[in-house]
């Protein structure tokens, strides 16, 4: 007794199973648990019999100590029969029989326990099911006793369902177990009954009850089972339950009357267990009540046996099928052994000839088939899947179609008709999240090869174009976890085709994932895909990416740059194309989504509009400010907007984007300026005195009083100028158009061309293009005096008191530059001319340049001098590093000796310019000619000097 107790302690089963509080289901004696291997978390059914359930009621021994004595042995033999059953399972293994876990082992109370594969019920369970859902007024009428164990802890009733397909199907499966009994293992099993029909979590119908299997009399196979003893069997004995004795109900007459053990006697019972499935109740046609007696009365009279002509005892409300009530029971339930069918010939009947069934069939020899009959079957499954029940599909046909995706070839069509079926069953979710997607997870990831495989990448292919159905029917984690290292996966590849449908599936993704895991896993992977791909269509649909990522409607057609949106200055976004809040963040924007668009270095077209179109979103996102789209956004748009592969309308809807950021950017620059202003923080510029500069108390800090205007002598010189016209209109103190010269004091205005836009300024000569009109000689001391004036302005430091401009910031230090005085040579101006016979250039209208030294070297120094007998160019002076223009504090010289200084120069050398003179135009040169020296006239005298050598070196 401590022995068994002992064993019970540590038991297999008990040790290495959980067990369920409560038993879900019975079979017989045997009361069925679910459990869990705890290392595996393995789900099973554990049987278990109690051996209290033999004692008789009350727990009276009915008739003293010899009765007991019997008792207990008929206790044992009871106890025998079960081990006997379970053994049994160990020792045949069959699909259509049911799977052995663990073998029989004792309780700690003195019981048995063995475990199996898991079953939902038995087949009798069922039955009584529906006999309490008929009585109840249908489904909804009663809650079921069946109830089964979720993954997260709740429990919930069982989906126990029978229709025709489910019957055709199990009694096929019962069919191929008994002729597997029959003809290869050489047994009967002799009580097939409802109670010894299990149903596993599949839906398939397996065969237990094996407590009086045994060879039949025409067995010839080897076997360790001893034949039943019939005339033991069929004596029930009152003191033990029904459910451990033969259950005569469903015994063949060859037992009852002609006490002959063969093998088609089991054929007998499967008819009646057919009759079963269909009559109401539940039960077989034969009430017996366990006794021998009235079985054999029942057979005397022909009217209370099962027949055709009386619907095999079936009510009227409940009728048959035809083919099996007039093929297949006659056959079945018939007195003669000889005039049954074999089990064999049973699963040929015409009843079970459709194309359901076929199906099925099919399936269950799916392993044995060649790869060209699977492949043709893959391809035709999808026609047939609507036909099939919800509960078919789910138990039977979606786990055979899983098992075979170990087959890399078929792969794909697999896949194809899984997802098919998700689809179709409407409890597809939990079928997806529980049996599905462990699968695709062991498929991809978890054996992920390390090759190029095409087989997966096929299979591959289909889970992206079922990513949307994968989303609606499993929940935000295990996409993230599962789904999501798919796509990534796919992301990876080589195969173009793999990562363009990889991208296609962001509509899909992006609403299941939370917004970190876009932003550390998915965006990465895709800008590293934008980034070293190839393909034209890839980089299209990364940038599609992008426009999503940053708040683009993905359902929305394309749009033109003309939209209605923040960046045209309308200001009101367009309705047919609204956009949610951006996924990605500012600073993801402009430090890493930014630079990878500036970094495209592909023309195309294509590339260029949907680049063009994140561009458009990106300028209409908040966060991103205007100085960013000021600095880096728009050189990028109208760099690409000079492609040279764009055409007018591309080029167009490029413009109209940076015309309407462009505007932004104004508008957000005036605000915030406007808002300095009014807060009396510093000056400020108004939207209607652009252009002019003050404070709050009327003098800026260049001495300007308020609403003077300021012009660029003003800045170079320190004094107040005279008034400059702005007829350009646009108030820019920096533009240089329409700008007229002031004229000197005392003389008259040059007439300015309404075509020329070039600035003129009160110490700038005029221009060197000869002038239409040419202005009247100022007198030669005053304009010497003009000029010193002007250049001891500029030496002068002036007092506050006195406007000037703007304040400005130079590129170099104004002290670097030496004192500027005129030289002697340009303190005469130039004679008038005359060339040709018309009127020359007069000293106003030649150029004055000065000489501006840059690291203490002359740039450029032309001078221009001449009286009455002609002009000159020297070339020494404008090669000196010495004696610039301005550098030089020589008193003024008469004309006559400047001119002899120039002849004396001598001509330059390497110590000047390294390059000779520009060459001239020939109008410049008859300009610079002495009058009346047009065609071959003799020069005037002393008017050769530097223009002799010129013309020599011409």
């Amino acid at each position: 007794m401590f022995s068994k107790a002992l064993s019970s302690f540590t038991s297999n089963i008990s040790s290495n199973y959980a067990l369920s509080p409560q038993p879900t289901g019975t079979a017989g004696a045997w009361n069925i648990f679910d459990a869990k291997r705890k290392q595996s978390g393995k789900a099973v059914s554990v049987f278990v019999f109690d051996p209290k359930s033999l004692a008789p009621p009350g727990g009276s021994l009915m008739g003293g100590r010899g009765n007991a004595a019997s008792l207990k042995r008929a206790h044992e033999e009871v106890m025998e029969r079960l081990r006997k059953e379970a053994s049994s399972l160990a020792r045949l293994r069959h699909p259509s029989i049911l799977e052995l876990q663990e073998p029989v082992e004792e309780t700690r109370s003195g019981g048995l326990m063995f475990a199996t594969e898991p079953v939902t019920a038995s087949l009798a369970g069922l039955l009584h099911e529906k006999d309490d859902q008929e009585r109840a007024g249908g489904v909804g009428g009663r809650g079921s006793r069946y109830v089964v164990e979720e993954a997260d802890g709740t429990r919930k009733r069982r989906e126990l369902e029978i229709d025709e397909l489910e019957i055709q199907k199990g009694l096929l499966q019962l069919g191929k177990g008994l002729q597997f009994l029959h003809e290869s293992a050489g047994l009967v099993h002799a009580n097939l009954t409802p109670e010894a029909v299990m149903i596993n979590a599949k839906g398939d119908w397996k065969i237990s009850g094996l407590a009086f299997c045994g060879p039949h009399e025409s067995s010839t196979a080897a076997t360790s089972l001893t034949a039943i003893s019939l005339s033991e069997a069929l004596n029930n004995d009152p003191r033990l339950p029904r459910s451990v004795q033969l259950n005569l109900d469903y015994t063949s007459p060859d037992f009852v009357l002609d006490n002959h053990l063969a093998a088609s006697a089991d054929i007998f019972s499967l008819g009646l267990l057919i009759i079963a499935l269909y009559n109401s109740p539940h039960t077989s046609p034969l009430g017996t009540n366990g006794s021998s007696s009235t079985y054999k009365r029942l057979f005397a009279t022909p009217s209370t046996l099962p027949t055709q002509s009386n619907n095999f005892l079936v009510p009227s409300s409940h009728p048959l099928p035809p083919k099996l009530s007039s093929e297949l029971l006659p056959r079945l339930i018939t007195r003669r052994p000889a005039q049954r069918m074999s089990a064999r010939e049973f699963q040929e009947a015409s009843y079970f000839d459709n194309i359901l069934v076929s199906t099925i069939r099919f399936l269950d020899a799916l392993p044995a088939k060649t790869a060209q009959e699977k492949a043709a079957f893959m391809r035709g499954l999808p026609r047939i899947i609507p036909q099939f029940p919800k509960s078919v599909l789910e138990k039977k046909v979606l786990p055979a179609l899983l098992d075979e995706m170990k087959d890399k070839e078929l792969l794909a069509p697999i896949l194809t008709n899984v997802f098919a079926m998700v689809k179709a069953m409407p409890t597809g979710k939990r079928a997806f999240s529980t049996v599905v997607l462990p699968r695709l997870r062991d498929v991809f990831i978890t054996n992920r090869a390390t090759e190029r495989d095409p087989s997966k990448e096929a299979g591959l292919m289909v889970v992206l174009e079922n990513v949307e159905t994968a989303a609606t029917n499993c929940s935000g984690k295990e996409f993230r976890d599962d789904l999501l290292a798919i796509v990534l996966l796919a992301l990876e590849s080589p195969t173009h085709a793999l990562v363009d449908a990889a991208l296609g599936t962001l509509p899909y993704v992006l609403p299941v994932l939370d917004l970190t895991t876009i932003r550390h896993d998915l965006f990465p992977a895709i800008a590293a895909v934008f980034a070293k791909t190839s393909s034209l269509a890839i980089k299209i649909k990364g940038l599609d990416a992008f426009y999503i990522f940053c708040g683009g409607n993905p359902n929305a057609a394309e749009n033109s740059a003309a939209d209605d949106d923040d960046l045209n200055g309308i200001g009101v976004p367009s309705s047919s194309s609204s956009s949610s809040s951006a996924i990605l963040d500012q600073h993801t924007i402009q430090e890493k989504l930014v630079p990878l668009l500036k970094a495209i270095k592909t023309q195309e077209p294509g590339v260029a509009m949907s680049a063009l179109r994140v561009f458009r979103q990106i300028g209409g996102t908040e966060g991103v400010d205007s100085e960013f789209l000021a600095l880096e956004v728009l050189p990028i748009l109208w760099r690409m907007s000079l492609g040279p592969l764009l055409d007018l309308r591309q080029f167009g809807a490029f413009m109209g984007v940076i015309r309407g950021m462009g505007g932004k950017v104004e508008r957000e620059r005036m605000r915030k300026l406007e808002e300095m202003g009014g807060s009396g923080t510093g000056n400020g510029v108004g939207a209607g005195a652009r252009g002019r500069v003050g404070n709050s108390r009327g003098l800026s800090a260049n001495g300007l009083t308020e609403g003077e205007e300021a012009d660029f002598e003003t800045l170079v010189s320190g004094r107040k100028a005279a008034a400059v016209s702005t007829t350009n209109g646009d108030g820019d103190l920096m533009s240089d158009r329409g700008a007229p010269r002031p004229a000197a004091r005392g003389s008259t205005p040059a007439p300015t061309s309404s075509m020329s836009g070039t600035p003129t300024f009160s110490w700038q000569t005029s221009s060197t293009t000869p002038s239409p009109q040419v202005p009247r000689q100022k007198p030669q001391r005053q304009q010497q005096q003009q000029q010193q004036a002007a250049l001891s302005s500029l030496r002068a430091p002036q007092p506050l008191s006195q406007p000037i401009g703007r304040t400005i910031t130079p590129d170099q230090s104004l002290s670097s530059f030496a004192t500027l005085t005129p030289a002697s040579q340009f303190s005469q101006p130039l004679q008038p001319s005359r060339v040709g016979g018309s009127t020359g250039i007069s000293s106003a209208s030649v150029p004055l340049r000065h000489a501006a030294t840059t690291n203490g070297f002359a740039t450029s120094a032309i001078v221009a001098g001449g009286g009455a007998g002609g002009s000159s160019i020297d070339w020494s002076a404008a090669t000196s590093n010495t004696a610039s223009a301005w550098s030089s504090q020589r008193p003024v010289q008469p004309p006559q000796q400047q001119r002899q200084a120039q002849q004396t120069v001598p001509r330059p050398t390497n110590g000047g310019f390294s390059l000779p003179p520009p060459p001239m135009s020939p109008p410049i040169m008859n300009a610079l000619r002495p009058p009346g020296g047009s065609g071959g006239g003799q020069k005037p005298q002393g008017a050769g000097g530097g223009l002799d050598r010129y013309e020599s070196l011409l």
